[in-house]
C-alpha cells in the first residue's frame, strides 16, 4: 500500500509503538526519568557548529528553521546524541487558529519526542498553547511529574497575552503536576510569582537576549 500525502509529510514510523490518547490520538510520550535540568539551551539551528555539547537543544525559533526535521527526523539522531537531551519542537499555535492545525502542532511536538526518545535521546517536553479552549488537548501525552519547558519569547507582549500565558502555566500545573519548569525567554514577576511556592522554576535567555549581552559587552 502506497504513502499518503500526510505521510509523505509526517513520517508515519514516528510514532510506531506510542499509545495514543485523547480524542485528537496525540501519542504518549515514555518515561522521562532520564532527563535533567540543563546547564543551558542551545538553538536547533546553531546546533551542528555549537562545540559546547553539555546543553539541551531548544526549538525556540521560527518554525521554518526546523520543518526539515519533520521531513527527515532520523538525519538528526546523530547529531542530537551528542547532546544532554533535546526539548521537543516549539510549533506556534495561535488565538484564532483552526482546532485542528493547533492539534496538529501539538501532535507533531510529542511524536517527535517519542522517537527521539526510541532513539535514545533524554526528552523534555515543551508545552504550548493559544487560549483557554487549546488546554483541553495541549497537555495530552506528557506524563505527570516531570520536567517541562515553555517560552514566553514573543507571547508575552501585550496585557492580555501576559494574562492568557499566566492562565496557561496555571493550568500546566494543575493538569500535569511538573516537578521543574523550564522558562526560555522573560520570566516577568506579573506572571510567575504567583507559582514560585508551587513548582522550581530555570530561565534561560533566549538568543536576542544573548546576542545584545555581547553586543553590550
Amino acid at each position: 500500500m502506497g504513502k499518503t500525502i500526510i505521510e509523505d509529510f509526517v513520517p508515519s514510523y514516528l510514532v510506531e509503538g506510542a499509545f495514543l490518547i485523547g480524542d485528537p490520538g496525540i501519542p504518549m510520550l515514555m518515561n522521562l526519568n532520564n532527563t535533567q535540568i540543563p546547564l543551558d539551551i542551545v538553538p536547533f539551528d546553531k546546533a551542528r557548529n555549537c562545540t559546547n555539547k553539555r546543553q539541551y537543544v531548544h526549538f525556540y525559533v521560527h518554525d521554518p528553521k526546523f520543518f526539515c526535521l519533520l521531513k527527515m527526523p532520523e538525519r538528526y539522531v546523530e547529531l542530537f546524541k551528542l547532546y544532554d537531551g533535546v526539548i521537543t519542537p516549539d510549533f506556534s499555535m495561535l488565538i484564532g487558529q483552526s482546532k485542528c492545525v493547533q492539534q496538529v502542532c501539538v501532535y507533531l511536538n510529542r511524536a517527535i519526542g517519542f522517537f527521539l526518545q526510541k532513539n535514545g535521546i533524554p526528552v523534555i517536553p515543551n508545552i504550548r498553547w493559544s487560549d483557554e479552549s487549546s488546554f483541553e488537548y495541549c497537555f495530552l501525552g506528557v506524563p505527570k511529574n516531570n520536567i517541562v519547558a515553555v517560552s514566553t519569547h514573543g507571547c508575552i507582549k501585550s496585557k492580555d497575552q501576559r494574562l492568557m500565558f499566566k492562565k496557561g502555566v496555571a493550568s500546566l500545573i494543575e493538569v500535569l503536576e511538573p516537578k521543574a519548569i523550564l522558562v526560555h525567554g522573560a520570566m516577568p514577576e506579573e506572571i510567575f510569582g504567583d507559582f514560585e511556592d508551587l513548582v522550581p522554576f530555570y530561565r534561560y535567555p533566549s538568543q536576542l537576549e544573548r546576542v545584545h549581552s555581547v553586543e553590550v559587552r
